[in-house]
C-alpha cells in the first residue's frame, strides 16, 4: 500500500528499526493539510496549507503492526492524495491524530524533524514553520 509520511518516519532507518521494509520513496505533498508538531506530529486540515512528506510502498501487515504500537496506536488512517515531486497525483494513506489528541509540544521531535526536512531539501518555507515549533522561550527567533 502506499503510504505517506510527514513525521519522523520519514526516515527509511526508523521504518526498518521497526520491522518495516519500504520501497519506491518519492517525495510529495498534500495541499489544504498543515503540520502540527504535540508530543507527536500530525496534519489538521487547513485550507491553502501545504505539507511535505515522502509516499513509500509498505506491506499493509508491516503498516497496521507499525500503527497498533502505543505510541502512535491513536493515529487514524484517511485515504489522502499526494502530488509528488515530478507532478503524479498518487492515493495513499495517511495516518493523523485527531485535533482533540494534539496536545503538549516537542521540541526535541521538531528539531529532529527539522534536520530530516531539510535533508529532504523541502522548501525554506515549510522548514520556516517548523522551525517555529522548535522555540524553547517566546522570544526566541
Amino acid at each position: 500500500m502506499e503510504v505517506f509520511f510527514y513525521g519522523l518516519f520519514m526516515d527509511v532507518t526508523i521504518l526498518l528499526k521497526n520491522g518495516i521494509k519500504p520501497s519506491n520513496p518519492r517525495k510529495g505533498y498534500l495541499n489544504d493539510y498543515t503540520l502540527k508538531i504535540g508530543n507527536r506530529a500530525s496534519l489538521i486540515p487547513c485550507r491553502n496549507e501545504r505539507s511535505y512528506g515522502i509516499v513509500m510502498t509498505i506491506d499493509d501487515d508491516a503498516i497496521h503492526k507499525l500503527y497498533a504500537k502505543d505510541s502512535v496506536a491513536d493515529y487514524i488512517p484517511e485515504k489522502v492524495n499526494i502530488i509528488t515531486s515530478t507532478g503524479d497525483s498518487i492515493t495513499a494513506t495517511c495516518y493523523d491524530l485527531p485535533a482533540e489528541s494534539l496536545t503538549g509540544t516537542n521540541e526535541s521531535y521538531a528539531m529532529s524533524l527539522y534536520e530530516l526536512a531539510r535533508q529532504e531539501g523541502f522548501p525554506n518555507n515549510y522548514l520556516e514553520k517548523i522551525k517555529k515549533m522548535i522555540r524553547t522561550t517566546p522570544h526566541q527567533k
